[in-house]
């Protein structure tokens, strides 16, 4: 019969493993905790505004589309996608924004505005970025990180340099203005780590975001989530919802099955894509490949503390997204990677998708959704997050030049504990591990068990990292990884 393989989790990187599993002719299913599926990346729908939860950028839609051609697909067959414009706009003063829009030449422009001759260093960054996004995106991160070799090709070799500088020192040495050095640090936030940790390769997240664009999935990003889903049960994929797991079960070294709400589901393969941490707190501590001090020396990527909120109005002056960075980055960044407290003065992101999304919001008002960024394992109380909204909202309202605290028809908020429930997160991170020169690659944990025959792992605490792009990914890897296991297993599989 089929190998029969149980997937823990639901998220993009275990949905993505699920369909390609199932399309090899597995038998799977897939064990999520909470009551809807999706992981992270969830939905918040109350009096008429529907928020996603979890990421609200969609990037790299090549990825996307690689994905779904995998399967005969396209995205289009499940969601339609609107490329935004502008992208997104970055204020640094009351009434002071640099505007990025939706072409390179468009952003030329502004870059010039703001400091001439700059235009004429960004071409030339940009170039770089993509020549390194060409080898990345469309190859290396494709290597399931089990040998440094992976990272060395004829293409590679002249970049090997990049790896030893960074993203901080390569932007400062060509743009003196501290206003455009920070837009192109930007983007690596969403690797975990801050641009002076980040290995200077990393810059193909510049290519993604000024050469390929910022786009929005009509309804919001759970319609990606649903079309995963779609494509996953049109291939055989069950999936079981309201299931946490208990207890990985192992015989002899090998994997035997799951307990779930006290139920043994036996199967011949286990693939986690839930917190790797957790995931290892589910196996005896024989089966455990990495100590805790393992885990609490790592570098992990930033928590958030989220608002969504509904106004009863249309809000002037912001953009669908909307960076805030009018104080000190070196300072937050500082709170979060080394003295793990508390921001005085943070940096913020909102995101209006009602501006562009109108099944976002009753019509004439507005759905705003607030991120600070945070170390991970803080502190997390009700007076807390209430202390913080009233930070940002009052510099929002003085940035933006209006008045919305009246506005305010209810909020909600989710930090450091909510991530802990829901997802089981390592200190309640909201990225996964950070993608620093020595978390890079096959310096990750695996995504085959060193300890436990035929159990495997995938998401964003293994390779290729953090991201909704990365995790598809890492489900890919991960399910080639089994296929080629059960393959080389050829005698007779276990009878259930």
């Amino acid at each position: 019969m089929n190998a029969t393989i149980n997937i823990i989790g639901s998220g993009f990187s275990s949905l993505a493993a699920s369909c390609y599993l199932a399309k090899a002719g597995y038998d799977v299913t897939l064990f999520e905790k909470n009551a809807t599926i999706g992981g992270r990346a969830r939905q918040l729908k109350k009096d008429g505004f529907t928020f996603d939860i979890g990421p609200t950028w969609y990037w790299m839609p090549d990825v996307f589309e690689r994905f779904f051609s995998d399967f005969d697909k396209k995205p289009s067959d499940y969601y339609t996608l609107e490329k935004l414009n502008p992208a997104y706009s970055v204020y640094f003063g009351k009434d002071d924004f640099i505007t990025i829009e939706d072409t390179l030449e468009k952003i030329c422009a502004a870059f010039e505005k703001e400091e001439k001759g700059s235009s004429k260093k960004l071409l030339k960054f940009i170039k770089q970025a993509k020549s390194n996004y060409d080898i990345a995106i469309k190859d290396l991160v494709y290597n399931p990180g089990l040998s440094p070799l992976e990272l060395v090709s004829s293409k590679t070799i002249g970049k090997i340099n990049q790896f030893f500088s960074t993203i901080k020192k390569d932007v400062r040495k060509e743009f003196s203005n501290n206003r455009l050095a920070q837009i192109l640090e930007f983007p690596v936030l969403f690797l975990g780590a801050k641009p002076s940790a980040t290995p200077s390769f990393y810059s193909f997240m510049n290519y993604a975001d000024f050469g390929l664009g910022t786009f929005h999935p009509k309804k919001g990003m759970y319609q990606v989530i649903h079309a995963m889903e779609a494509l996953a049960k049109s291939l055989g994929v069950k999936i079981k919802t309201n299931a946490p797991i208990e207890k990985i079960l192992v015989n002899n070294g090998e994997t035997q099955g799951i307990r779930s709400n006290g139920n043994d589901y036996l199967c011949d393969y286990i693939l986690s894509g839930a917190d790797y941490h957790h995931t290892e707190t589910l196996l005896d501590k024989e089966y455990r490949q990495y100590s805790e001090s393992y885990w609490e020396a790592k570098t992990f990527a930033p928590s958030s503390l989220l608002f969504y909120v509904g106004f009863d109005k249309k809000l002037k002056n912001v953009n669908h997204h909307t960076l805030f960075f009018d104080v000190d980055f070196g300072l937050h960044a500082q709170d979060i990677y080394d003295n793990a407290k508390w921001p005085e003065d943070p940096l913020f992101y909102a995101s209006f998708p009602s501006i562009t999304d109108s099944s976002s919001a009753p019509e004439g008002k507005e759905a705003g959704i607030f991120l600070i960024p945070l170390a991970p394992g803080l502190e997390d109380t009700p007076e807390l997050r209430e202390t913080y909204f009233n930070k940002i909202i009052t510099r929002f309202e003085t940035l933006t030049s209006q008045n919305v605290s009246d506005n305010v028809l209810f909020k909600e908020s989710y930090c450091v504990n909510d991530f802990i429930k829901d997802y089981n997160s390592y200190k309640g991170n909201a990225y996964g591990m950070a993608n620093t020169l020595l978390q890079t690659a096959f310096l990750r944990p695996k995504l085959k068990s060193k300890k436990v025959k035929k159990l495997f792992f995938t998401g964003q605490l293994t390779v290729p990292g953090p991201g909704v792009p990365p995790s598809l990914i890492s489900g890919k890897l991960a399910s080639e990884l089994i296929v080629k296991d059960i393959s080389m297993h050829k005698k007779p599989l276990q009878e259930h």
